[in-house]
């Protein structure tokens, strides 16, 4: 076997791809991986990891806005943007080192270029100087994300009109933003930016923001940043943008009529489309989805032997997590390791890191009526929770929804301070097929923010004891 011959070629080093490629090493197969611009892909350079480093500084500026509930006077605070800025750009240089660390300790052959399928088994890669070189493989798996959509009337142009690249990156910061689109992205940039300083408006086509996450929950988080100053319009649509004296014009289609309105940016979050582009998919005869995503089945396989797509690529969610999962899960099938199991999309858990933050999993109230399962819904606000009401951050409750005739635990819906690190809890509940009575006699510490998740649980049961 020569150098150009490998057992497992990843395309793609996001949080999908490197992590796939990594766990093909450890199972002793010969592997490489092609990126053609950043290890750590969206996620590490433009996505999770720098918005969050971004959010960090943005929860700092509302807790100093609020010092003097702990008895702090803070006469004067400046905040430099640039600052934030650096900071974020510093956490994910790090974590792609790390990465290409990893890669080598692991042993996986690392091609910096761009990859093109050129025939069943074999790959060729073409260098940034334009060299090309060719690699072949008995498995190919592709790992190349998605990159933001955009509308036809809201151009991108960098400078008035961003995507997440430019709102990652701003060189100061906008007075007045709008931001099209309110699903996880653009809500969580509308809320740094409101919490930052900037005067923020949102908006959606969608009659309710966040339209994957429980009604209430998203009903919730809409009062939240209305009642800091965020101006939110749904049922509502760009219809066109003109750049005037340094400001964006925009003309809104709202419920209300024909709206014209003045920003100094405005953010395009509408979503993302899969990167198949120019991959050799179409000669291959690569099955898509209507959306564009790659079709696979529940162990990540093409159409075509010996070709497998994980991560954003292969469709929704979107999420990193979920990304990684398929990567194991896909390349231990590949190596015949004993009882893998398939891609469960009911055990993914999301996050959104607004302020107040945004996690769930399961069936929202709404899904679980809709297929007429008999349940019943339990729910706890954070403003009877001692822990919370400590820290002086008191927003949002707990809401689950369990089976009323089994006690399984459908799906769980939280909102408020550090959520997303409290939905672990009711994942692994839920994969261990936990019930209602058995959540119930599970001993939660005391005081703490997760009390709250034992006390929705008693809800359901209308055993619930601080409400």
């Amino acid at each position: 076997m020569s150098e150009a011959q490998f057992d497992v070629v990843v395309i793609g080093a996001g949080p999908g791809g490197y992590v796939a490629a990594i766990r093909a090493a450890q199972l002793g197969l010969k592997t490489a991986i092609v990126e053609e611009q950043h290890l750590g892909g969206i996620c590490l350079n433009w996505g999770c990891i720098p918005t969050k480093a971004l959010l960090a500084g943005a929860e700092l500026a509302t807790q100093l806005k609020h010092a003097d509930r702990f008895g702090f006077q803070l006469a004067s605070v400046q905040f430099d943007i640039q600052k934030l800025v650096k900071h974020s750009r510093q956490v994910s240089a790090q974590l792609v080192q790390g990465i290409g660390h990893l890669l080598k300790k692991n042993q996986v052959t690392l091609f910096n270029g761009r990859a093109e399928i050129t025939a069943k088994e074999t790959i060729n890669i073409t260098d940034t100087e334009g060299k090309n070189q060719t690699v072949t493989a008995s498995h190919i798996i592709l790992a190349t994300g998605a990159q933001a959509r955009h509308l036809p009337q809201l151009p991108v142009d960098g400078e008035y009109v961003w995507s997440y690249k430019q709102a990652l990156i701003p060189e100061q910061l906008p007075k007045r933003l709008l931001v099209v689109g309110s699903g996880a992205i653009g809500s969580e940039f509308a809320s740094l930016y409101q919490d930052l300083g900037s005067q923020v408006t949102l908006i959606d086509i969608a009659k309710q923001i966040l339209p994957t996450e429980d009604g209430e929950v998203a009903e919730y988080v809409r009062k939240q940043f209305e009642h800091k100053g965020m101006t939110v319009v749904t049922e509502s649509s760009i219809q066109t943008v003109q750049i005037q004296n340094n400001e964006v014009h925009c003309t809104v289609q709202t419920p209300k009529g024909v709206q014209t309105l003045v920003f100094d940016r405005v953010l395009s979050a509408i979503g993302v489309r899969p990167n198949t582009q120019n991959l050799g998919l179409e000669d291959l005869g690569v099955t898509l989805s209507e959306q564009g995503f790659i079709q696979t089945d529940a162990f990540c396989k093409t159409n075509v032997v010996g070709l497998y797509a994980i991560g954003d690529v292969a469709g929704a969610p979107c999420l990193a997590h979920k990304a990684s999962h398929e990567a194991i899960l896909c390349v231990e099938k590949i190596a015949g390791v004993k009882n893998v199991h398939a891609l469960d999309r009911s055990q993914i858990p999301g996050c959104i890191f607004t302020h107040p933050q945004v996690a769930s999993i399961g069936l929202t109230e709404a899904q679980a009526k809709a297929q007429n399962l008999p349940i019943h819904v339990g729910k706890f606000p954070f403003t009877a929770n001692g822990k919370a009401l400590a820290l002086a951050d008191s927003s949002g409750f707990v809401k689950t929804v369990v089976h009323a005739e089994t006690g399984e635990l459908l799906g769980a819906h939280m909102v408020g301070h550090e959520v997303t690190e409290q939905i672990q809890g009711f994942a692994i509940a839920k994969y261990l097929e936990a019930t209602d009575e058995s959540l119930a006699q599970v001993i939660f510490p005391h005081p703490t923010l997760s009390e709250a998740m034992h006390e929705s649980i008693l809800a359901s049961m209308q055993r619930a004891i601080h409400v």
